[in-house]
């Protein structure tokens, strides 16, 4: 704590009159796109599963954290020491099967206790609180992780497919809707059934206990791999790869796809599709 602490007081002279001018100026508004970039560049190095990008990257979120709980602090609405207090607070109410005499048998039970319990603090704030099972995503989440959140949300009052197999016969169904709409041609009932088709897509993949946007962004970066492995062979051949035919991308994309495969073949425990 006495590193924390230290790191508080580097804030706040960092803010203070004789601090950093560019600091003095921030906001907690104009640091906004600062805590988001600081957020995936922490993902990205858990991606990657590089230690060292880790702690460098955790060590810039949590600088964000003490940013704005400083500037908090300042126009005297709260502190670091509420931020702590807070979430010390709220652990322990949630965790009564750790912290009191709750019984739970499993995953399960916690999870449903945790739904109850959110239910009833926002029950409690009166007024015009959300107290909806599904409140509490913020809007900015990317589309796919929010359908894995809304999907765990309802499944905990019981609101879901039995087995990821169950969730694909609704794939198969969105998917034949889906091949109606295109046929149609009405563009907006088109972009109606992709969206249904993802939805219970990304529930395939949380019942399956994967989530689709990681798998996402995994597929994403092999496609990006491979593609550019395609734009590395065109040109050490002198090929403008804008004039070659489609059927011979397509075999230079297999070719990348089998030496990438091969690869992973000779190292032990590794292996991509």
């Amino acid at each position: 704590m006495s590193r924390f602490r230290e790191l508080v007081e580097i804030v706040r002279r960092l803010r203070g009159p004789d601090g950093c001018p560019w600091d003095r100026e921030q906001t907690p508004q104009s640091l906004r796109g600062c805590l988001l970039e600081e957020s995936y560049e922490t993902l990205d190095a858990l991606d990657r599963d590089d230690p060292s990008d880790v702690r460098d990257e955790l060590g810039d979120l949590l600088l964000q954290i003490v940013m704005q709980a400083d500037m908090a602090a300042e126009s005297g609405r709260f502190t670091i020491d509420d931020v702590i207090a807070g979430i010390i607070n709220k652990m322990v109410r949630r965790h009564p099967h750790v912290f009191g005499d709750a019984k739970v048998a499993d995953t399960a039970d916690v999870l449903r206790n945790w739904s109850r319990i959110k239910s009833a603090e926002r029950a409690g704030k009166g007024g015009n609180a959300d107290t909806s099972i599904l409140s509490g995503l913020p809007s900015e989440l990317p589309a796919l992780h929010a359908a894995h959140r809304i999907g765990e949300k309802a499944a905990r009052v019981g609101f879901d497919w039995p087995s990821p197999r169950a969730a694909m016969a609704k794939v198969h169904e969105e998917v034949a809707e889906l091949e109606e709409a295109l046929t149609e041609g009405v563009p907006s009932r088109v972009a109606h059934e992709v969206g249904d088709a993802l939805f219970a897509l990304a529930s395939v993949s949380r019942l399956a206990d994967q989530n689709a946007e990681v798998s996402l962004r995994e597929t994403l970066a092999r496609f990006t791999r491979r593609f550019r492995g395609i734009e590395r062979a065109l040109a050490a051949a002198g090929r403008d790869i804008h004039v070659v035919p489609p059927d011979e991308l397509e075999a230079l994309w297999e070719a990348e796809k089998a030496a990438e495969l091969d690869a992973d073949r000779r190292v032990p425990g590794e292996g991509r599709s």
